[in-house]
């Protein structure tokens, strides 16, 4: 019979006491800016099969929008939205839209009228929600950091390939794709 007391002789990962906790593995194996292979180009990856840890992407995108994936019937983007900005007011008739932020904070609003945003939440790390096709909706940021988020539409919204560095890009993008 094993003692679960004593230290795992035979233990793979030998853990380590960094003066707090003990971690089977340094804490600096697991991020980004320590483990070059976790980034990857934010580029459209069109159609074809693709995996990827939406988290650390989403973290790594500081454009307003990335279109990440674009198929058929759906598209992935990934957005980062200033502190004190949102993304502006709008409204998609034929699409349905979900939206995970994974790091920051804000207010999401939505409504039947572009006048009349009665839906009203705080949102922040780890919290989805979903807009109906149809309804008015706006997120502003109201934390001191950006807000990463990514967002799923179904049909998909945006032209493949689409990169706007600024809101200004995407707003002047937006006046000539309409």
């Amino acid at each position: 019979m094993y003692n679960y007391y004593k230290p795992f002789p035979y233990y793979f990962n030998t853990p380590m006491y960094n003066g707090y906790t003990m971690y089977p593995y340094t804490y600096y194996h697991n991020t980004p800016m320590y483990n070059p292979n976790r980034f990857i180009e934010l580029k459209d990856y069109g159609a074809a099969p693709f995996v990827v840890n939406i988290e650390d992407v989403t973290k790594q995108n500081n454009n307003f929008r990335t279109a990440l994936w674009t198929g058929k019937h759906l598209q992935l983007t990934l957005m980062s939205i200033n502190v004190g900005e949102d993304i502006g007011l709008e409204i998609h008739p034929n699409l349905d839209q979900f939206i995970r932020i994974e790091e920051g904070q804000g207010i999401v609003m939505m409504g039947d009228r572009k006048d009349n945003l009665d839906f009203q939440r705080k949102v922040y790390d780890d919290y989805a929600f979903i807009i109906p096709a149809g309804t008015w909706h706006n997120l502003i940021n109201t934390g001191n950091k950006p807000i990463k988020l990514y967002s799923i539409y179904a049909p998909p919204q945006h032209p493949y390939g689409t990169i706007h560095e600024t809101k200004a890009d995407a707003e002047a993008a937006e006046q000539n794709y309409n």
